[in-house]
């Protein structure tokens, strides 16, 4: 499609306003992170990296982000089986209701974080709780793998298309067994279609609050509750103000590197 001067100028114009309406916010809380000012004066009259230290020194944002961490990491692991195998599920083969489980995995992504978070509160209570497990690390991981799924879920069985069975099908023929079809050709051709999928669970898994919120139990605490528990606490705004720009650092490359690796040539087959 070719378009005139103005219309191209005027789709960089909007463009440009749309991407400051976006990262603008996000460079303030960078720079005031090194504003000496604790009111946040501006503009910043002194530069200091005391903050950053401070917050380093904070025994609760360091244990929040570790226990962000493990969530995370827990929580992609999970989202990667199962993902990974209702992709194969869905793509391989045809079954009665293929469609509807599609949806269903699917859901969970497009639903609000508070139903999302009600729902699993309310399961939690009513079936876990009798069954004698209580809210803590695992139910927050349980929580955030129910929406890590569906990114895992979406990468591999894109992939899954595009790659077609042409070249297993064609390694059965040669002899491989299943287990050596998997390892030589399959798994090569998905690898980083999962690991795309799986940086982009971590990242969601890093910053929900949401559904952390409902399914947290006494002492767990995440980074982004960390956060929210001490934005107005008085003298912990600059402190807060460094833990942001590192959220925010850290939820930025693992989309970039997901970007990078589920790119236009990523994963597709020569013939």
């Amino acid at each position: 499609m070719t378009l005139s001067l103005p219309a191209r100028w005027a789709l960089r114009l909007f463009m440009g306003f749309g991407l400051l309406f976006i990262y603008v916010p996000l460079m303030l809380v960078l720079v005031n992170s090194f504003n000496g000012d604790r009111t946040f004066a501006w503009p910043p009259h002194d530069w200091t990296t005391r903050w950053w230290s401070a917050a380093w020194e904070n025994e609760g944002a360091r244990s929040a982000l570790f226990t962000s961490v493990q969530a995370g990491l827990a929580a992609t692991g999970i989202a990667l089986v199962l993902g990974t195998m209702v992709a194969f599920a869905v793509q391989r083969f045809a079954f009665f209701g293929r469609d509807t489980v599609s949806l269903l995995i699917i859901l969970p992504i497009a639903l609000p974080g508070i139903v999302t978070g009600i729902a699993l509160d309310s399961a939690w209570r009513s079936v876990m709780g009798d069954l004698g497990v209580s809210k803590g690390l695992f139910s927050v991981v349980v929580g955030h793998a129910t929406f890590c799924v569906v990114t895992v879920y979406n990468n591999v069985l894109a992939r899954l298309r595009r790659t077609g069975t042409n070249l297993e099908d064609a390694s059965a023929d040669l002899g491989a067994s299943p287990f050596q079809t998997f390892r030589y050709v399959t798994f090569p051709m998905i690898r980083s279609a999962l690991l795309a999928g799986g940086l982009l669970a971590f990242a969601l898994s890093f910053d929900e609050i949401i559904v952390t919120t409902f399914t947290a139990g006494p002492g767990v605490t995440t980074l982004p509750i960390w956060i929210f528990n001490n934005l107005f606490r008085p003298n912990q705004a600059p402190v807060v103000n460094v833990v942001a720009a590192v959220l925010i650092v850290l939820s930025v490359l693992p989309v970039w590197l997901a970007q990078r690796l589920a790119g236009p040539s990523a994963g597709t087959s020569r013939t």
